[in-house]
């Protein structure tokens, strides 16, 4: 893209960060999207060098992609939003980074996703990628259901699938379950030919590993295969639920994102199905959004402090 930027222009950096990846955009002051990049994890929880190297490495390939490589990270403004900082010990942690930015304001990967899904209004959110949650925000209230982490949480998600696979694969193994078409699937993504191998293939792996079997789950599933049928109908039950509690809170709309919504969106109940909207924009430009929100309140308070001394 051909992009010449003037001094004065400001320029926001959008960074979505989860358990897999780290995604960024570079957008102006009028909304256009100039360039975007895709680095690894970003959930401080997970690691916390990793995070801060994935939010810089995703803004210089965003930088880069726009035409902008010369351009200083000290010139952006920057929404973050991220996995893992609803949890205050992690969000004090990433506040308190001595970030190469202009300007950054941190927030949960949750409101930027709710943020971009109805352009900065009220509403709610379901994210099912590598981990799974629920939110709302409805005049100014946030609210979350999930977020617990993997694997004692996240149920829903791709990490849960994953899991799922593995457990159930090992009981059909054992004797405990019949044999299954995912059974067969897994060892071969596993390159493993007995249970020993798939517990030393597995051992110690990350959240993000396990998503890389959800798919497996769902190929299964879809072919009729009973093992994946009852994962799937369990996990989709789940975010069925998720969605009540959500609408409980009186959210004038909802949309489901992640990775692992297109695939899951079949398995949801019909009703919570129908009442689904399109997002409108990802959780990258969410960031922007809140941002700029940010910014605005800044700017009024620093008018109401001149009034205030004048």
């Amino acid at each position: 893209m051909l992009y010449s930027k003037d001094k004065q222009e400001k320029l926001f950096l959008g960074i979505d960060g989860g358990g897999s990846k780290c995604k960024a955009i570079i957008m102006t002051a009028d909304n256009q999207i100039l360039g975007s990049g895709i680095s690894g994890p970003g959930n401080p929880l997970h690691g916390f060098e990793q995070a801060k190297d994935s939010i810089v490495k995703a803004a210089y390939l965003a930088l880069m992609d726009a035409g902008l490589a010369e351009t200083p990270l000290s010139e952006l403004i920057a929404g973050v939003g991220l996995a893992g900082v609803n949890l205050p010990q992690q969000f004090r942690q990433m506040s308190a980074w001595q970030h190469p930015f202009n300007t950054m304001f941190l927030a949960t990967d949750l409101l930027v996703a709710c943020l971009g899904a109805h352009q900065g209004r009220d509403g709610a959110v379901m994210i099912t990628g590598t981990g799974s949650c629920g939110f709302s925000y409805v005049c100014g209230q946030e609210f979350i259901v999930g977020a617990h982490g993997f694997p004692h949480g996240d149920k829903g998600s791709g990490g849960w699938f994953g899991l799922q696979a593995v457990e159930q694969v090992l009981l059909s193994l054992d004797g405990f379950k019949p044999v299954s078409v995912l059974s067969k699937s897994l060892m071969e993504k596993l390159d493993c030919s007995t249970s020993t191998d798939i517990v030393e293939a597995v051992a110690g792996k990350p959240a993000a590993f396990y998503a890389g079997l959800a798919n497996l789950v769902f190929d299964a599933a879809e072919a009729g295969d009973a093992l994946a049928l009852a994962i799937v109908h369990e996990g989709g039950a789940y975010i069925s639920k998720v969605a009540r509690c959500l609408w409980q809170q009186n959210p004038p709309a909802m949309s489901i994102i992640g990775g692992l919504s297109t695939r899951l969106m079949p398995w949801l109940d019909p009703e919570i199905r129908e009442r689904l909207i399109t997002p409108v924009s990802p959780p990258e430009v969410g960031s922007v959004l809140f941002a700029r929100q940010q910014l605005a309140l800044l700017s009024q308070r620093d008018r109401q402090a001149l009034s205030v001394n004048h």
